[in-house]
């Protein structure tokens, strides 16, 4: 088999556990709501369960790294995804929102392993200049499970019930671990361990990365990015029910189109990318697509401009941010896992405390200026981003 159909085929196995993490992460967005009239609290306070997997997501990628450096990527990836499975089956059975919390905290611990040690992978396999466009592939499928998850936690919530929806979820890790098991049976000894270096030196380097400025700004920009985007996005579908009186199937149907968004550029993205001029270009698009998506869906009225502006926001998005994870995969070439997944773990530090935000001003009636902060947020974060991005 040639190293290019290798390539492929073992994108595509990892394809399908990132569809199903991000599918798990996605879930509750538009179960919101009922979970908060199930369990008799305010939306706010129901929305633990985003910010819960948010901070375990974050928090796990400090070691998700260095596992996969030195054990092997795919490896360590396939036991994350069984681990997914398990927890996401417990969850399916959990008796209050305290036990829920808790158990979407897990899901998120066993889940942070899957789509950065992926990408890590991509970085050690394919040369830059094909990078992006490989990043981008991934990413259509965890696009793809996005728009899943939110259009399935909210038909489940509504008409199965959403203990429903984490059963069938489990269901999909398990069939995602079985196929990486078949994988790494078959895998040489890019799957074995990488040495007998010891686990604590993994993050004395993790220290001596954080020094080094690039890093430091990569790092940086990518937090704020999660705490503004990521931050609007787990209460768009709840905005969307409030503001234009949408049921909870049709708000999580319509929050697909963030990922058609999303899916518009990444099955496009070597295009956009000499289209637009390069990746300076990709960040000055991305960001006005977010400003403008954002702002307009603060105060439309019109359900129509509602869609419009979530196929907008997605776009630029995951334009923005693909450009991101490539200067992710290049600022420490030499511990790629330790960097990409330590990359990760700010972007969910960045999105856990921008729920937590956005969680105030959910139950105070505030999300219209939740909305345009986040948007003017994002216009300066551009100007940063753009001047880094010119540096590289």
């Amino acid at each position: 088999m040639s190293t290019a159909q290798t390539e492929r085929n073992s994108l595509r196995v990892m394809g399908l556990a990132g569809f199903a993490s991000m599918a798990s992460m996605r879930l509750c967005d538009p179960m919101l709501v009922v979970l908060g009239q199930e369990f008799h609290v305010t939306t706010g306070e129901a929305s633990r369960v985003v910010s819960a997997f948010a901070v375990a997501y974050g928090v796990l990628q400090l070691f998700y790294g260095p596992l996969g450096d030195r054990f092997g990527k795919l490896r360590v990836i396939s036991l994350a995804v069984l681990a997914c499975a398990v927890f996401s089956a417990v969850t399916s059975m959990a008796s209050d929102l305290t036990l829920l919390v808790v158990m979407r905290g897990f899901m998120g611990a066993a889940a942070a392993g899957i789509i950065p040690l992926s990408m890590a992978w991509i970085g050690d396999q394919v040369a830059y200049d094909r990078r992006q466009e490989t990043l981008a592939k991934l990413m259509g499928y965890t696009v793809s499970g996005m728009m899943a998850g939110l259009w399935f936690g909210g038909f489940a919530a509504e008409h199965l019930g959403w203990r429903a929806a984490f059963a069938v979820v489990s269901a999909l890790f398990t069939l995602a671990a079985f196929m990486l098991w078949r994988k790494l049976r078959s895998a040489s000894a890019q799957a074995a361990a990488s040495g007998a270096t010891s686990f604590v030196a993994y993050f004395a380097n993790t220290f001596q990365m954080l020094r080094v400025a690039r890093v430091r700004q990569v790092l940086t920009v990518t937090a704020i990015e999660g705490a503004l985007v990521f931050g609007a996005m787990a209460f768009i579908p709840t905005h969307l029910h409030q503001q234009f009186d949408m049921s909870v199937v049709l708000a999580g149907s319509v929050m697909m189109l963030y990922g058609v968004g999303g899916l518009l550029y990444s099955q496009l993205a070597r295009r956009w990318l000499g289209w637009l001029g390069g990746e300076r270009g990709l960040v000055r698009t991305g960001v006005a697509c977010i400003a403008l998506g954002l702002f307009t869906l603060g105060w439309a009225h019109q359900p129509v401009l509602g869609m419009l502006a979530c196929l907008a926001t997605g776009f630029g998005f995951y334009m923005l941010h693909n450009t991101l994870q490539v200067q992710a995969t290049q600022m420490a070439p030499a511990s790629r896992g330790t960097a990409v997944t330590l990359f990760a773990c700010l972007l969910f530090f960045g999105q856990s405390s921008g729920v937590l935000l956005m969680a105030e001003s959910v139950d105070h009636g505030w999300l219209p200026y939740a909305f345009s902060l986040a948007a003017a947020g994002v216009a300066v974060l551009g100007f940063f981003v753009h001047r880094l991005v010119g540096r590289h």
